[in-house]
């Protein structure tokens, strides 16, 4: 018998067994894996960026779905709570570009043995290798939870509490594989449809597959919506086999709600974004004027890189081996808008498999914000991906489990 049994040994469910169990609980984590923090060993690269130094009312802007159910869990466990306990635990942390906070040792598993550490300092119950096959309720109430250990022994473990924080469905190989989501829905949640979140895109054509491979710097993207800006991110961007990836276009993925999809959506690159539209012509006179004797195909070789030239000058429709003293002020402006405006039919998103997280899950509207426990069931609480809330990349999406898995184990405790 268990005061909080927590289902998943991930970031939301390790973080919410040591608060429980600071409080004096008896805890039990049951994970399906060999080991705790698979995902979360995964996370920034493996250097797990832990949240983000900016302004704690700044986060908000930064959770895409459903910021305002944030804020009872984030104004009762912020930012700069969560680094200095993890500070305490032993952990010491810096900050980078863009306020990204990571280990000074640059190592996720730090993060995962701080918690890990901490639980059997309390005499938390860590049960790995450990299935849960159902959440069981009774009379509306928890009541226990069935399991299957690793040689297929069924076993029911009775609790108060109940904590699910199961994840999502992306990274199945780490154990994210929608657990929670029929949990939740054998209870009578509503599960808002799970898709790809800070994912790559998959691009009409042919011609990134002609550029894969290229990094392109300090660039600025937007996409469009049937002609209409949704997004726009500065930084950088990769071109691959299928279309799009790299910082700006995960960040970009999770302004293209559901709605969108079945709409015309266009991605527009603007290669010189620190140039305006005449700034840019003069430049290109300037390259054209210091090499007069040069074809248009090698005289934008101080401009762009090489791989993306023969693109730009097939989108223009310009010969390439025409004389750059010979180019016109209407081949400059084609040159220059194509330059500024170099647009691509968006496809789809890559599978959910390469999303770094879950869009969707357990429907917010039927859990209490200020605790985490579910409107329909007592004694059940959710925290951290399971739920319908997702950030942009920096830390914000594990600052969401901190924080909801903060309030659900304080509540679940008391």
């Amino acid at each position: 018998m268990s005061d909080i049994i927590i289902v998943g040994g991930g970031a939301a469910g390790l973080f919410a067994g040591v608060i429980a169990s600071e409080k004096g609980c008896k805890v039990t984590i049951i994970e399906k894996n060999e080991k705790l923090g698979k995902k979360l060993f995964i996370t920034g690269k493996g250097r797990c960026n832990v949240t983000n130094a900016c302004d704690t009312d700044q986060l908000f802007s930064n959770i895409v779905t459903n910021s305002k159910f944030m804020y009872s869990s984030i104004y009762s466990f912020n930012n700069y709570q969560v680094m200095d306990l993890f500070e305490q635990l032993g952990c010491p942390l810096k900050i980078e570009r863009g306020d990204r906070v990571f280990p000074v040792s640059d190592k996720s598993s730090d993060i995962i043995k701080v918690l890990e550490k901490q639980l059997k300092k309390n005499n938390a119950v860590i049960m790995l290798n450990t299935k849960v096959l159902s959440v069981e309720t009774k009379n509306g109430v928890f009541s226990k939870v069935i399991v299957t250990d690793k040689n297929g022994k069924r076993m029911s473990i009775t609790g108060n509490k109940c904590i699910i924080a199961t994840g999502g469905v992306s990274y199945k190989s780490t154990g994210s594989t929608g657990d929670g989501y029929t949990f939740a829905k054998r209870m009578g949640h509503g599960i808002i449809e799970p898709m790809p979140g800070l994912v790559p895109f998959n691009i009409k054509g042919t011609e990134c597959k002609e550029l894969m491979g290229l990094s392109l710097k300090n660039v600025s993207v937007k996409v469009y919506v049937d002609n209409k800006i949704v997004g726009e991110e500065f930084g950088e961007m990769l071109f691959t086999h299928f279309g799009m990836s790299g910082p700006c276009i995960l960040t970009l993925s999770s302004m293209i709600s559901r709605k969108y999809l079945d709409k015309n959506i266009k991605v527009v690159i603007d290669l010189k974004p620190a140039l305006t539209y005449e700034q840019l012509e003069k430049r290109i006179m300037r390259d054209f004027e210091a090499g007069k004797n040069k074809h248009l195909i090698n005289g934008l070789d101080k401009l762009l890189p090489k791989s993306l030239i023969p693109v730009i000058i097939k989108r223009t429709g310009i010969n390439e081996n025409k004389p750059v003293n010979a180019i016109t002020k209407n081949d400059r402006e084609v040159l220059v808008n194509t330059l500024k405006n170099f647009t691509f039919d968006f496809a789809s998103f890559r599978d959910i498999n390469e999303a770094i997280i879950t869009k969707g899950g357990v429907n917010t509207k039927e859990i209490n914000p200020k605790t985490m426990e579910s409107k329909l069931v007592g004694g059940v609480f959710f925290a951290g991906e399971v739920l319908d809330v997702d950030g942009f990349t920096g830390g914000f999406n594990l600052q969401i489990a901190w924080s909801s898995a903060y309030c659900a184990a304080i509540a679940a405790s008391e």
